[in-house]
């Protein structure tokens, strides 16, 4: 798997020959080695993941057919209960309008969608509710970026249910590497005042970057490329899919870190969203994150 992603070995730069630079490891005081094990345990987890969490695991399998129907997925969803309570309380969330009116997990699938129940069921597999296991400012980050790709979406050519996916989604490889390597990590998060210099800089110590991880494991888990898109492409200035998960990094910068380094929005969505339109999309996010996030976690 490793090749899939990198397509070669990563280099570790200013180490002498036979010594690796450690991070924390995984909480348990035993350190791991750069340039061939975070990465390589990454990609191992990635693997590995549907096994930690069966029920989850059968979700994000079933929901990849065009057979699958919300009965079947709500007799599933129900054998898990912190799941199935997370899509109840979504589906009854101000985003979806349907407030205090959702009473059962079909319904509540029909409302959210299967690609939103899929999502939420990937984010279980990671384990990433445990906050312990993340970066502090994770699922601030991950509520904003899913509402501001769904307030750019039309402007951008997607579906808005399909960019909140995205945008739930996209921290996926954040999660896990600083999982895997808490202390490296985090003084990576800290090495640029753009998402793209953030980027930089994880490429320089792990060979690739948290996106291109996130892309790896939703391919490894069939998700369409709707979804992937927006994240494998996101280098990619021309294209219209990575302009809606750029133009959501660059609000969800600009709402949430400080001295982050504006970037115009017109250049990160080739001229498909001027600052014009961005002020109401800002004042949005903004307001309904919290409650997002207060949903999603319970």
């Amino acid at each position: 798997m490793r090749e899939l992603l990198l397509g070669h070995e990563p280099e570790v730069e200013d180490l002498p020959p036979g010594e690796h630079e450690h991070g924390d490891g995984d909480g348990t005081g035993q350190p791991v080695t750069v340039g061939g094990s975070p990465l390589d345990d990454v990609l191992a987890s990635i693997e590995t993941m549907a096994a930690q969490r069966p029920i989850a695991a059968q979700i994000v399998a079933l929901t990849e057919g065009s057979d699958a129907g919300a009965r079947d997925v709500a007799r599933l969803l129900a054998a898990d209960p912190a799941l199935s309570g997370r899509v109840l309380k979504l589906a009854n969330s101000a985003y979806y309008g349907m407030r205090g009116r959702v009473g059962s997990l079909q319904f509540a699938i029909a409302v959210v969608g299967f690609s939103v129940v899929r999502s939420m069921a990937t984010v279980a597999l990671t384990d990433t509710r445990d906050e312990s296991q993340l970066p502090e400012d994770y699922w601030t980050v991950s509520t904003h970026l899913a509402l501001a790709a769904s307030a750019l979406a039309p402007r951008l050519g997607s579906r808005p249910q399909d960019a909140v996916c995205v945008g739930l989604l996209a921290q996926l490889g954040v999660a896990l590497l600083h999982h895997h390597d808490r202390a490296g990590y985090d003084a990576v998060r800290e090495a640029g005042p753009t998402p793209a210099a953030r980027r930089v800089a994880e490429t320089q110590r792990y060979g690739t970057d948290a996106l291109g991880l996130t892309a790896l494991a939703m391919r490894s888990w069939a998700f369409p490329g709707a979804l992937v898109d927006p994240v494998s492409q996101v280098d990619d200035l021309a294209s219209a899919p990575g302009g809606l998960l750029r133009g959501a990094l660059e609000i969800t910068g600009r709402l949430t870190r400080d001295g982050h380094q504006v970037e115009r929005i017109e250049r990160l969505t080739g001229g498909r969203v001027s600052e014009v339109d961005l002020r109401p999309m800002l004042t949005q996010v903004r307001t309904d994150a919290a409650e997002l996030r207060r949903t999603l976690l319970g």
